[in-house]
């Protein structure tokens, strides 16, 4: 029974991905790559924001018994966004970056701009 949980939270993660993905391009984003991972870190979605690359993690909730969906970006989870984000821009070029995330609550959904620093 625990692979049926487990699959349906990945389908739900994936979905809330989509969502957001589309939400961003709806203002003007523009999608670079989804899941990026590298070992110790993945990033949902890498985006272009003009000159800018928006490293996204998209958070979906659609109950609050632990929290609303952005009290689990804790420092350790920011951290495993960062590495990955340096391993993207060793293999793109360095240039203006910047870390938001979308959360997505009871179906509402928010977007952080700039809801972290990369210098951990």
């Amino acid at each position: 029974m625990q692979a049926k949980t487990n699959d349906t939270t990945v389908a739900r993660g994936r979905e809330a991905e989509s969502e957001a993905a589309a939400y961003l391009a709806g203002r003007g984003l523009r999608l670079l790559e989804r899941n990026f991972r590298v070992r110790g870190g993945e990033i949902d979605l890498i985006m272009q924001d003009g000159p800018t690359v928006v490293f996204v993690e998209v958070r979906a909730r659609s109950r609050s018994d632990f929290g609303d969906a952005g009290a689990s970006i804790d420092a350790f989870k920011q951290g495993r966004i960062v590495l990955a984000a340096r391993h993207w821009l060793a293999r793109h070029g360095e240039c203006a970056c910047r870390f938001d995330c979308v959360l997505i609550d009871d179906g509402r959904l928010r977007w952080l701009r700039n809801a972290f620093a990369g210098d951990h």
